[in-house]
């Protein structure tokens, strides 16, 4: 049992002085001693109670200490607990301090906490960026399309950084400048001849503004001639005005067809009544013979009347010879 217990407090005490180990981190206050920063043991349990990894704090401190910088481990720790990057705001600040560019901790801080890489910043304000836009197609005032390419130089603003557009507001601007530029050229020739006279243009309009870039140049890296743009619209016009007119026409077609059908409607109405009046003479014949007021030898001299008709219109070929129905077609001719 003396054994047992023994091990247990062996393991036990084990455990607590790597427990110790962990919150009071001695190396690297040792580490920082000999490096001539000022933090206390005390603090660095502090920052471990804190959640705020101490190793970042003190290595930062010791760069920043030997670069020249004056901060405080209160000011690392509370840029840390916002979330932001405090290595790679060090070397950030280091870089601007060594390019003679102003920029203080608080600027540094924003910038890196707004989301964007404070340290590749300061590296853009002191080597200039290229940014090379997308194929620019515009069309000149003689109907020729060219397509343009550019290079833009760009030097990181730090006073804009914050709020500040990014290079998409560049891109977009310039694009805008070239189609704008060529549009209002007369000719493609124009544009061709002195491709400089887009940059000079554009460069003119201060399209950086409200960005977090300094626009140094703009260089027209190509020019390709693309579609008679003039000469498709044209035809394109052409060919919708044909449509247009087909369309009509053939509107018009329909309407005559519609006419024609209502005529032939009226005339089989009207051959239906003229029909069913032809219809009613065989009952008013009988209805006279019955009365006495036809006799048989007028019928007769009618029916000799209406052969002679039909046999002069049959001569003359002005009729067809038809008889009204119910006539008579071989009676005797009465002279």
């Amino acid at each position: 049992m003396e054994a047992a217990a023994l091990l247990i407090l062996v393991f036990g005490g084990i455990i607590l002085f790597f427990l110790f180990l962990y919150f009071v981190p001695v190396n690297l206050w040792i580490t920082a001693i000999f490096s001539n920063v000022k933090v206390g043991l005390l603090e660095l349990v502090f920052m471990r109670i804190r959640k705020v990894p101490p190793r970042i704090i003190v290595e930062s401190m010791i760069t920043s200490t030997k670069a020249g910088l004056q901060l405080t481990t209160s000011e690392l720790e509370t840029h840390f607990l916002a979330g932001g990057n405090v290595p790679n705001v060090i070397r950030a600040l280091i870089s601007a301090d060594k390019a003679n560019i102003s920029l203080s901790f608080k600027q540094a801080t924003a910038i890196d906490l707004a989301g964007r890489d404070v340290f590749q910043a300061v590296q853009i304000s002191v080597n200039p960026k290229v940014i090379t836009t997308p194929k620019v197609a515009a069309v000149a005032s003689d109907g020729i399309q060219l397509i343009a390419v550019a290079r833009v130089t760009v030097r990181a603003s730090i006073a804009q950084l914050v709020g500040g557009a990014g290079e998409d507001t560049i891109l977009a601007r310039v694009g805008e400048g070239i189609v704008s530029s060529i549009g209002s050229a007369k000719s493609h020739k124009e544009v061709l001849e002195s491709p400089d006279k887009i940059s000079k243009l554009v460069l003119s309009r201060g399209l950086d503004a409200g960005t977090a870039f300094e626009i140094l140049s703009i260089d027209i890296a190509d020019v390709d001639v693309g579609a008679n743009i003039g000469a498709k619209l044209q035809i394109d016009q052409a060919t919708a005005d044909l449509k247009v007119a087909e369309a009509k026409a053939e509107e018009r077609r329909a309407m005559a067809v519609a006419l024609e059908q209502e005529m032939k409607a009226k005339g089989q109405e009207a051959r239906a009544k003229v029909i069913e009046a032809e219809a009613e003479i065989p009952k008013a014949i009988a209805e006279a013979f019955v009365r006495g007021n036809l006799g048989v030898m007028d019928y007769y001299k009618m029916q000799n009347v209406q052969s002679d008709t039909e046999m002069r219109q049959a001569i003359s070929g002005s009729g067809k010879g038809t008889q009204p129905s119910g006539a008579g077609t071989g009676g005797p001719k009465k002279e």
